[in-house]
């Protein structure tokens, strides 16, 4: 009996390792098929700029996996570019692949050395300098747009464009489900589907290489990626995927930094 119960105990074990091993299998399975979304994390390795660079976004990109293909530290290129958190980036966007400053950051702390007098000399204390008084930032004016922008939707303007706020990246504008979409204004769509946390069925239209414009919360989505559009054409009609009541966000972006709407779109 007593050898009995050691078998049943080795078994017993073997099971507890393969149903473990199966079930790891399982999940890493499903992972193959989830859209992982990651923050720039740390990296030990400095950055390698590649400086008069700049690479679209295609469609499954993300911040990391660029930064990754091109030796630089996500970090870096999401400060190089001027995306904050959650570090959204759009198929059709421009990124620049080295810093507009031409300043690398590097993950070596920089050294400091010191040095003693020598015995019977007097060490010189250091000059001192008058502090300075920063001077005030000057506002930057908002880019220009060569070409004039239509509302994509009627209703009510329910949320308005805050600067650094990555949830009010653009406008929100209340209707009825089903109300049309219309483009802002003559384009390519770049993007048509749902694949982007936070923005129900989205679609995405590149105006030129510095313009974008980003319609989320559809119902239902009328045109498909690499289709041309007119300014006033219907795209979408309103709804409420991924919205707590039917709306459409929209946005607008200028070289992948978002920029506020109402400064473009006719006054109502």
């Amino acid at each position: 009996m007593e050898g009995a119960d050691r078998m049943r105990e080795r078994m017993t074990g073997t099971t507890r390792i393969a149903i473990g091993v199966a079930f790891a299998v399982v999940l890493l399975g499903g992972c193959a098929s989830t859209k992982v979304y990651r923050e720039p994390g740390a990296s030990s390795a400095p950055s390698r700029p590649k400086y008069g660079v700049t690479t679209t976004v295609r469609r499954g990109d993300t911040l990391f996996s660029i930064a990754s293909r091109n030796s630089i530290r996500a970090q870096d290129l999401a400060a190089w570019n001027g995306i904050p958190s959650p570090y959204t980036i759009y198929p059709g966007q421009n990124l620049r692949l080295y810093p507009g400053s031409g300043s690398v950051s590097s993950s070596r702390p920089s050294s400091t050395t010191s040095t003693r007098p020598s015995t019977g000399t007097t060490a010189t204390p250091p000059a001192t300098t008058k502090p300075t008084t920063p001077k005030p930032a000057t506002p930057v004016a908002p880019p220009a747009s060569d070409f004039k922008w239509r509302w994509p939707a009627d209703g009510q303007l329910i949320g308005r464009y805050v600067a650094g706020e990555p949830t009010k990246q653009g406008i929100d504008i209340a209707g009825n489900s089903g109300a049309p979409v219309r483009a802002a204004a003559d384009g390519v769509v770049v993007y048509s589907g749902s694949g982007l946390v936070g923005y129900g069925e989205l679609i995405i239209i590149k105006h030129n290489d510095q313009w974008l414009s980003a319609y989320g919360h559809n119902r239902n989505r009328l045109v498909n990626e690499g289709q041309l559009v007119r300014a006033g054409q219907q795209i979408a009609e309103m709804g409420r995927s991924g919205a707590p009541r039917e709306m459409l966000h929209f946005e607008v972006r200028y070289n992948g930094k978002p920029v506020d709407p109402l400064l473009y779109l006719p006054k109502q």
